[in-house]
């Protein structure tokens, strides 16, 4: 028995109304079981309830044992003054208020029907990857369904917390903020962090400046990231060195070098220099990005928003001084798509959000539109039985995983909600 499974029992009153009884026999009638509270103090607060036709409001606190009371020392803090009733599964010893009032107890087992109890310890009974890998699929349509669009919303939620913050830490420039972003998802899993590095040392206000000469803007990067330290033979290479330096006194530039790249088994096209031009030549074709990436509504008009290309260079190169045949190595449609899920619509769904404004039914709706995820992950799901069409079903699945399943919060989820109940009837797919 886990205390958690007794919060559920009490706020979605999954026991018995009638007929209650406290530890001392007496009348107790449950008018209000009172609003969950996850922070610190009593479990439910502002509860109703008549004991011998005696009303009382108050909070209510939940124990699997009585005497956990004292192992918690609620008994000297004074957030716990006003407990009007302890409800727990077993009773082994009475609790007092400091004025040596005993406070009423519900005894929650004798009031909580087997089948429930039984639904409860078989969706944790040991499984080879989540609790109810054998019982998901099977879940109601609908209750799977408002799940899914809720674990959307809380995943675009939780990408939004570190939108803000670099929002407010690049002085309320959304331009600034899409900025970082791009370059971020453009350095992928594995040049990422240093690509972030590397946009927050930039000033944005120079980015601006330079977007006219995409060589200015190669140079800045190939700067910044450490790519132009060394001495070679190679024309081009030398043009950026000699840009780079001049924009480094124009500028009065505080040079710090980023997280060094990385190469090693990555597939050339997503080699950092072809990154970094494309980066660069998709700030020269475009005047304010940011309102034309919130204002995107189709996958199609992302496409044509992120057509773009390297620069004649790299069209044969994917290092300095070696060649290669010559590719115009164009933003594939699945990197776009990469770019929509994780910077376009998080960023539409936190600047909207920070106007008031609701849009996540479009947001689904474009979502919808991508193809999924394809990752260890979603891999499983879709082993066990799930239907995975779209990166708005991925996205949610994900969400589900990583925040519920591995934290083992079934009795905080709508699909474990749903399998404790017994409801799970129709196919969700």
């Amino acid at each position: 028995m886990k205390e958690d499974f007794l919060h559920y029992i009490w706020k979605f009153k999954k026991f018995n109304f009638v007929s209650l009884k406290t530890s001392k026999g007496e009348d107790l009638q449950i008018d209000s079981v009172g609003s969950y509270l996850e922070n610190a103090g009593p479990d439910f607060f502002n509860a109703q309830i008549t004991i011998d036709g005696q009303k009382w409001a108050g909070n209510v606190e939940l124990h699997l044992k009585s005497s956990d009371w004292y192992l918690h020392h609620h008994e000297i803090d004074v957030a716990y003054e006003n407990v009007i009733l302890h409800v727990v599964w077993e009773h082994d010893v009475e609790i007092f208020r400091k004025n040596n009032v005993e406070i009423p107890v519900l005894i929650l087992k004798d009031y909580v029907a087997k089948e429930i109890i039984g639904n409860f310890e078989q969706l944790l009974q040991p499984k080879s990857w989540i609790f109810c890998e054998n019982q998901i699929a099977d879940v109601d349509f609908f209750a799977y369904h408002n799940w899914l669009e809720r674990l959307f919303i809380e995943r675009l939620e939780r990408k939004q917390k570190p939108i803000h913050e670099l929002f407010l830490k690049l002085n309320k420039d959304w331009e600034a903020v899409l900025f970082c972003l791009l370059a971020k998802n453009f350095g992928l899993n594995t040049n990422g962090a240093a690509f972030m590095d590397l946009a927050q040392n930039i000033p944005f206000s120079i980015i601006r400046k330079e977007a006219s000469d995409p060589l200015n803007l190669e140079a800045l990067f190939f700067g910044f990231s450490g790519l132009l330290d060394g001495q070679k033979e190679d024309v081009y290479y030398q043009e950026l060195q000699n840009r780079f330096g001049y924009l480094v006194l124009k500028y009065q530039l505080d040079f710090k070098r980023t997280v060094p790249l990385q190469f090693f088994k990555l597939r050339p096209d997503n080699f950092p220099t072809i990154r970094l031009s494309q980066l660069a030549h998709l700030y020269a074709q475009n005047q304010n990005l940011f309102s034309q990436c919130i204002s995107v509504k189709s996958l199609k008009e992302t496409v044509v928003l992120f057509d773009v290309a390297v620069s004649n260079y790299w069209q044969t190169h994917y290092s300095f001084d070696k060649s290669s045949p010559k590719q115009t190595k164009k933003l594939s449609a699945q990197f776009i798509e990469l770019l929509m899920i994780n910077t376009v619509v998080p960023l539409q769904f936190a600047y909207f959000q920070s106007i008031d404004q609701e849009i996540q039914e479009s947001l689904i709706t474009l979502m919808q539109e991508l193809k999924p995820e394809a990752n260890a992950i979603i891999d499983k799901f879709k082993a066990i039985g799930l239907s995975v069409q779209n990166a708005y079903t991925s996205q949610a699945l994900l969400q589900l995983k990583n925040e519920y399943c591995n934290a083992k919060r079934c009795l905080d989820c709508g699909i474990g909600i749903q399998l404790l109940n017994g409801t799970s009837q129709t196919k969700n797919n």
